[in-house]
């Protein structure tokens, strides 16, 4: 299937975002944990989510997460934990090609019983769960914050709780903050004791009512419209958000102040969920060199942003976006170069546009490799680029489900091609 999207003359739109996944994620994890009847309020109805509340509530021997990698990790230690159960993890075929070796070697050291069923190294997983005795682990800084995550929400449960050292350079540190920010939202003990090491007391999670703040990332995407309009009278109001948000991305509307998009915020409350007003504020950067270490699922949203503004950038941090859906550095060099723009790497760790231009190669439509994020950061061109084509547009469901529904609401045209002729 492929979509063709053409933007509105004005961009004047009222979004109700789709809740946090990142805060959904973890919220449903420590429910579990609890053993509690009262459910996260305002969980999001992405498919991540949506594959831990089927895996939570029908508990099944073998567990499908197809390709949510949040939800295989997570639930790789949750289960690890699970005294008396036996389970097998599986995913689609792209899961089975995404390493996890690092989360099982720490949690084998913890005592866990796992093993895996196809590839070394790789999903699907056997897990025996038991009750795990924790203590001191070192693992690597620069792995995935999901595999830290995943390690410090079981922490609580472990007879001697959990003192985890990240050797190291420590990246997208601030997921590794929201982790431990709701975990204490849960009663958790839970903190830095110094700049590396993170110290979880066998003090158990207690049950509360919980409410999910709106998605920053999902935010980004009517940001990179705001800027790519470039109206000043254009409006975009985005509900839910808070301003004194823990999520990592919520980083980006001090980046797009760089790119010319003012941020207001209609509450002064910072911890109270509120509408946040955008507008243009005609002032830009003439080159945007930025670190994405601490919020890597940003990279895309401003790699075709900036392009698309003519204004050269360096971004670096980036090393984790080839374990992603699909590799993202490759993808957005091969895509990017659909639209004329020819992108650099460094070492799989940066990505850089210093002007290089070629032709344009847009009759195919922009492959999304099955990445929601790849249709998502693409889809905003449509106000540089007449009628973009984005291929296999449904893969949004992962994160963003009623994104386009929300684009056609707000005056966006798009038009279903239901078969792709080669």
């Amino acid at each position: 299937m492929r979509y063709t999207i053409t933007a509105p003359k004005r961009l004047s739109a009222t979004i109700k975002l789709p809740a946090s996944k990142s805060i959904s994620n973890r919220a449903l994890i420590i429910h579990a944990l609890t053993g509690g009847s009262v459910m996260p309020d305002n969980l999001s109805d992405c498919d991540d989510t949506e594959v831990i509340v089927r895996a939570l509530q029908d508990n099944p021997y073998e567990i499908d997460i197809k390709a949510a990698g949040t939800a295989m990790r997570f639930m790789t230690a949750y289960l690890a934990t699970r005294d008396g159960e036996e389970h097998v993890l599986i995913g689609t075929e792209r899961m089975k090609r995404r390493p996890i070796h690092v989360l099982v070697d720490a949690l084998r050291r913890l005592g866990a019983d796992i093993r895996y069923v196809g590839e070394e190294g790789f999903p699907p997983l056997h897990i025996r769960g038991r009750q795990l005795d924790g203590g001191a682990l070192e693992v690597s800084g620069n792995i995935s914050s999901q595999f830290i995550s995943a390690l410090l929400l079981i922490g609580p449960m472990l007879r001697n709780g959990l003192t985890l050292r990240l050797m190291g350079d420590i990246i997208s540190r601030p997921y590794i903050d929201l982790t431990l920010w709701i975990m204490r939202e849960f009663g958790a003990d839970a903190e830095w004791s110094n700049f590396e090491t993170i110290r979880v007391s066998p003090i158990p999670y207690q049950e509360r009512p919980y409410y999910i703040e709106s998605d920053w990332s999902a935010a980004s995407y009517w940001y990179e419209m705001m800027a790519l309009s470039g109206n000043e009278d254009d409006e975009v109001r985005l509900e839910g958000l808070m301003d004194g948000s823990k999520q990592g991305d919520s980083s980006l509307r001090y980046i797009f102040s760089l790119l010319g998009v003012r941020t207001i915020f209609e509450s002064t409350q910072a911890d109270v969920p509120t509408t946040v007003v955008l507008r243009n504020s005609g002032r830009c950067v003439p080159r945007l060199e930025y670190d994405f270490a601490g919020s890597p699922d940003l990279a895309q949203t401003f790699i075709v942003c900036c392009a698309l503004r003519n204004i050269p950038f360096h971004f670096w941090g980036l090393q984790t976006l080839r374990i992603k859906e699909t590799d993202r550095i490759e993808a957005m060099k091969t895509e990017m170069g659909k639209l004329g723009y020819v992108l650099h790497d460094v070492e799989g760790r940066e990505l850089y546009w210093d002007g290089e231009r070629q032709e344009l190669n847009m009759d195919g439509g922009i492959d999304t490799y099955e990445d929601h994020r790849m249709a998502l950061s693409f889809a905003p061109a449509a106000f540089r680029l007449p009628n973009i084509n984005i291929n296999n547009p449904l893969v949004i469901t992962k994160s963003y489900p009623h994104f386009w529904s929300d684009l056609t609401t707000n005056g966006f045209s798009i038009k279903k091609v239901e078969s792709i002729v080669p």
